[in-house]
């Protein structure tokens, strides 16, 4: 039985990237080595040489420069970028590579940890439909509700190092566990109740009549009987995280406005051209796009950080605007703790400040003043939202925000950022988040800026159909 563990990208080499996903095949290489060299003889190879070729073509060997090449496509690699060496692309691109070789090998069990991370929302669509397909047993670790509804039959849930396993897919999960929740509870409240009426009997009369004192004997073994036979555990509830972000007022539009942006790393390349928007402090939108097309790029061109080639970007004289991304995690000193890294980046603020505006990101006790190379890159995460947060912006740019969260800080999260009163721009490959904090959807394609007239998931069944992929 094989087993494939997806847990990091590919090395950089000279490798091109169709060739890193043909060449992982280490089986299918050593037969076409062994068939070679025995065709190579003068005997020809005989039956050594044809059983050689029967499991080449069990395992459709021919068809294997096809398949990678689909599998790259599908993941966002056209033909130019199959044909690039792989030392020349991102860490996250290098992941998608990585991710390629696993669907290429067809494993009999397949593991994948968070593999939607580095992708855009059209490869999330694809890998979702991919793995609906896929034959053999996968076991997937994601932070993403839409994607786990998509791919699963089974929930394991790992709780106080116990594993229970529910049938269907994520949200048949959450009802599930609910009214099992509900019934367990209920249960537990009934045993404790008829404990308590037992133990209070046994003191009342364990020592009065000899009538009463054996009814309190009988009451005292039938209790002993129900302790022997294992009680109903109180339902320990997932803890509730609560985020906060600062409501600052607003400001009178226009608060952030594109006029006639045109924008190029170089001058031959242009990424957009002649960009005509504006975004206020009740914008709550969505950029999506493939990867390359210039979210980031534009959200860049809101905070500053990049000048356009040509026309401007105003913005109001007070807006104040923060940018998560995650390269921030790499501004944390990880031998501070947060308490210390948020008195170092805004000296002069009592400690009980300090603590208040991390505790309100779900980072609490200890977790506030321990180094912060022991926090899960999760936590690490909060303490990114309270430093941005203590700026009070009016306006938040979120640059895939939720790749180290778990799907109940996400919640959170998108909880706290409808209750707050500024502007937001989301770049995000979680469906579900857009949908539950964007009311408008932008689309980055072809050097423009474009409305999507519709929901997320409509745009999701879009992206379906475009790939071929719609029922």
């Amino acid at each position: 039985m094989d087993i494939y563990h997806l847990s990091r990208e590919i090395e950089a080499s000279d490798m091109s990237a169709l060739e890193a996903v043909i060449n992982c095949d280490e089986e299918r290489l050593k037969l076409e080595k062994e068939a070679e060299a025995l065709a190579a003889e003068d005997g020809g190879g005989g039956e050594a040489l044809d059983r050689i070729y029967e499991r080449l073509e069990a395992m459709d060997a021919a068809t294997a420069e096809k398949r990678a090449a689909e599998i790259l496509f599908g993941l966002g690699f056209n033909k130019q970028m199959q044909a690039k060496k792989t030392r020349d692309f991102s860490g996250g691109w290098r992941m998608r590579i990585a991710l390629a070789r696993a669907l290429f090998m067809n494993p009999t069990i397949l593991l994948l940890d968070e593999p939607t991370n580095h992708l855009d929302l059209e490869a999330c669509v694809w890998l979702e439909e991919t793995l609906k397909k896929f034959e053999r047993i996968l076991v997937v670790v994601s932070h993403s509700q839409d994607f786990l509804n998509g791919v699963c039959t089974n929930i394991i849930h790992m709780q106080n190092k116990k594993l229970k396993l529910y049938t269907g897919n994520y949200d048949q999960y959450v009802q599930t566990r609910a009214e099992l929740e509900e019934n367990q509870m209920k249960q537990y409240k009934w045993e404790q109740e008829q404990i308590a009426s037992m133990k209070e009997y046994i003191a009342r009369f364990g020592h009065g009549s000899a009538k009463l004192a054996r009814q309190a004997q009988s009451k005292e073994k039938t209790l002993a009987k129900m302790e022997r036979g294992g009680l109903t555990e109180k339902v320990a509830r997932d803890k509730i995280l609560v985020f906060r972000f600062t409501d600052v007022g607003k400001l009178p539009p226009p608060v952030l406005q594109f006029v006639e942006v045109t924008f190029g790393y170089t001058p031959e390349n242009f990424i957009y051209k002649n960009l005509d928007f504006g975004v206020d402090l009740d914008s709550r939108v969505a950029l999506v796009g493939p990867n390359g097309a210039g979210k980031s790029t534009l959200l860049k061109l809101m905070t500053g950080e990049l000048v356009p080639s040509d026309g401007m970007v105003r913005r109001h004289n007070h807006l104040r605007i923060a940018q998560y991304h995650q390269h921030l995690a790499e501004k944390l000193d990880l031998e501070m703790s947060a308490l210390q890294f948020m008195m170092k980046e805004y000296p002069g603020n009592e400690e009980e400040k300090m603590r208040a505006a991390i505790g309100r990101f779900g980072l609490t006790g200890k977790a506030q003043v321990m180094p912060m190379k022991n926090l899960s890159d999760g936590q690490r995460s909060r303490v990114i939202f309270a430093w941005l947060a203590w700026r009070q912006p009016h306006m938040l740019l979120l640059d895939e925000p939720t790749n180290h969260l778990d799907i109940e800080t996400i919640d959170s999260l998108a909880e706290a950022l409808n209750e707050w009163d500024g502007g937001m721009v989301l770049v995000s490959h979680d469906f579900r988040l857009i949908n539950q904090v964007a009311q408008e959807i932008w689309v980055c394609e072809n050097q423009t800026v474009t409305r999507w007239e519709g929901g997320i998931m409509g745009f999701k069944e879009h992206l379906r159909q475009k790939a071929g992929l719609s029922d």
